[in-house]
């Protein structure tokens, strides 16, 4: 009889006898040893768990040197026009509820020629779930602290956004009254590189705008009509401002270019 190849052959015994000492069929197990046999080796123990070795963080494929601030970016020559849609940069747009900040920055940040991302400071907010400090409900030491978190959080995802080379657009309702917290804090956790830009349309039109919000998103009229009168603050600052009372969000971005090209040119002194 013939086996199949890799099939185990039975070992040489004489006729009438049964298979010989030792051998079994695939898939039984063999009973108790024969006087004399060697037992199997014990099993290896297991290895023991060792902590690993700490390795430095990496973010991306470079190392994120640790709260390396972003630095302004270079002028091009003066012969040349700065170009903004094709250099790594870090924009702050700024401007009350229903300036269009997230849908400028979105768009801003969508057709670009390099990578650039898009960090909104309330959507990092509203990261926090059980236990989110609504500022509608007042604004108290709690939301202050959720409001410095998430703005740290924002600087470390830009820092590591732009030291792997991806170009970076955050936006929030930065006040010009409170310097420390607003302004200054951003520059601290993004580094002098930074270029903010305001975004600063008429009342009726941010009212306009915030009527079709929903959630905690939407403002009170007489809360969007406070924060726009100390937005006002910001002219007179040296800071850059557009007015897109009359501008859809594609011209918007189009002027935004315009101011960040002057900006890159003579970087504004904040």
């Amino acid at each position: 009889m013939q086996h199949a190849v890799g099939s185990p052959l039975p070992p040489p015994h004489q006729p009438g006898q049964g298979p010989a000492a030792g051998w079994m069929p695939t898939g039984q197990h063999p009973g108790p040893q024969h006087p004399g046999s060697v037992p199997p080796p014990p099993a290896a123990p297991p290895m023991p768990y060792t902590i690993p070795r700490h390795v430095p963080d990496t973010t991306g494929h470079v190392q994120l040197p640790p709260g390396g601030p972003v630095v302004m970016p270079s002028a091009p020559p003066a012969q040349a026009a700065p170009d903004p849609t094709s250099t790594t940069l870090a924009v702050l747009l700024i401007g009350p509820a229903g300036a269009g900040k997230t849908s400028v920055a979105k768009y801003w940040a969508d057709h670009r020629r390099v990578p650039t991302a898009h960090i909104s400071l309330d959507d990092v907010r509203e990261w926090v779930r059980s236990g989110f400090a609504d500022p509608q409900s007042g604004w108290n030491d709690h939301s202050e602290a959720q409001y410095r978190l998430a703005r740290r959080t924002c600087g470390f995802a830009a820092r590591n956004f732009l030291a792997n080379g991806i170009s970076c657009i955050l936006d929030d309702a930065v006040f010009p009254d409170r310097p420390v917290v607003g302004l200054g804090g951003w520059k601290r956790h993004v580094g002098p590189g930074l270029l903010p830009v305001v975004l600063l349309p008429g009342l009726e039109i941010v009212l306009e705008r915030n009527a079709k919000r929903s959630g905690n998103r939407r403002l009170t009229d007489e809360e969007v009509a406070r924060i726009h009168g100390r937005m006002a603050g910001w002219y007179g600052s040296g800071l850059p401002i557009i007015d897109n009372s009359q501008m859809d969000v594609q011209q918007t971005a189009q002027v935004l270019n315009d101011v960040l090209a002057r900006s890159i040119a003579s970087p504004p002194s904040w």
